[in-house]
């Protein structure tokens, strides 16, 4: 428990005095430095978050959730799986031949009513029919910019397998009519993947009905793990791979990139509470005085040292909820300031042909907050200690004497 003395004597060496003027330098330094690095940890790892929601919801929204692949000729439409929404799907590889362009392209193929129902085709930055039928095209956004093609274009594509011919093995080619473009929000799906009729597919690649994938829709697609092991159990002769699969390594270098900035920016921190053990120790040498005479009147060591704890935790409790209040206001307004920023400089912050996002993604996690305020109180209970320690183990009668 902490008396009321306890509480008097410290709150009276918080009080700044003209005499005390570098130790309030070094007190203002302290605050400072703990402030910004508890308010630029809870920035960057609000703005890490946002960037790995934004991502996952991008990946989510144009891929599917989970795919089942057979295997060994086993055919997956024959077994049941009604606890999920499901359609069929196939893919394939081809070559596009546009005017002087040629370009490899991912074809994905879906019957119509399918085609309709997916997400990607739903939203506001699809344009064009939604009727996927023979011979007919949807084609990404920057692949439309850079073959120069419209809606109600034709285009050729190329087949990897071959036709028979009088003249040996030719590459089959069909003309399809380009009926829709969409924004997937990813510019690498949108330059290198197009939609075609599953039908239309299959005779194009010379695939059969039994290898068609299962695609599966989940509510919730962040709980992926859950869904997967389901999905084991429905089809176990099966090879099911999820969203999470395909982008492993993607988000394994940002989980790996956000923990490293963590522990650099733990160190700003650091550094700025090791300024508190400069303070403290001043504190204490120009306070010798008045711990001799706490001392002479009955205070314990353990009561001086309570004191002189309570000062540097003082600072550095009210630092960290100081910069918590300072980096959550930021990343709850970090693309007006990005913005603000940059029509005043005329810089281009967080460009999206780099970042493939619009706008500056934050998330606010609490539990990264509780994180970022425990490190820096503990932090700063440390570094109090031993200044703490020094000042209860002065001797009363040499600094009475001396003084």
């Amino acid at each position: 428990m902490i008396s009321q003395l306890e509480k008097e004597v410290t709150l009276r060496f918080l009080k700044t005095r003209k005499n005390d003027g570098f130790l309030n330098i070094i007190s203002i330094f302290s605050f400072i430095g703990i402030s910004l690095g508890v308010a630029v940890l809870i920035i960057v790892m609000s703005v890490m978050n946002g960037f790995r929601t934004e991502l996952i919801n991008k990946i989510v929204g144009f891929n599917a959730h989970a795919i089942v692949q057979p295997v060994n000729n086993s055919k997956v439409f024959t077994q049941s799986a009604d606890l999920y929404e499901k359609i069929f799907s196939s893919d394939g590889e081809a070559v596009i031949l546009s005017k002087d362009n040629t370009k490899g392209i991912f074809l994905k193929g879906y019957l119509e009513n399918d085609f309709k129902n997916l997400q990607i085709v739903s939203n506001k930055e699809y344009f064009g029919s939604k009727n996927l039928t023979d011979n007919s095209i949807s084609i990404g956004k920057e692949l439309s910019f850079n073959l120069n093609i419209n809606i109600g274009d034709t285009i050729t594509v190329m087949s990897p397998v071959g036709i028979q011919t009088l003249v040996g093995t030719l590459p089959k080619q069909e003309i399809f009519k380009i009926i829709s473009i969409f924004d997937s929000g990813l510019s690498d799906y949108n330059e290198n993947i197009a939609y075609i009729n599953l039908e239309t597919l299959e005779n194009f690649l010379n695939k059969n009905t039994e290898n068609r994938f299962l695609e599966f829709y989940f509510k919730d697609p962040k709980n992926i793990e859950n869904h997967k092991k389901n999905l084991t159990k429905l089809f176990p002769d099966s090879l099911i791979y999820t969203w999470s699969d395909m982008n492993k390594s993607l988000f394994s270098a940002l989980k790996v990139e956000r923990n490293v900035m963590f522990i650099i920016l733990s160190l700003i921190i650091i550094v700025a509470a090791f300024n508190i053990i400069s303070g403290l120790t001043i504190l204490v040498k120009n306070k010798t005085r008045d711990i001799g005479i706490l001392k002479s009147i009955g205070v314990s060591n353990k009561s001086i040292k309570k004191i002189f704890f309570l000062v540097g935790f003082f600072i550095g409790t009210l630092a960290t909820l100081f910069g918590v209040i300072i980096g959550t206001l930021f990343s709850v307004y970090i693309e007006n300031i990005r913005q603000f920023i940059s029509n005043t400089f005329g810089i281009s912050l967080f460009p999206k042909d780099i970042y493939i996002l619009n706008s500056m993604p934050s998330e606010i996690n609490i539990n990264s907050i509780i994180i970022v305020s425990f490190c820096s109180i503990i932090i700063t209970i440390f570094v109090s200690i031993y200044p703490a320690s020094k000042a209860a183990n002065l001797d009363a009668i040499k600094t009475l004497k001396y003084e």
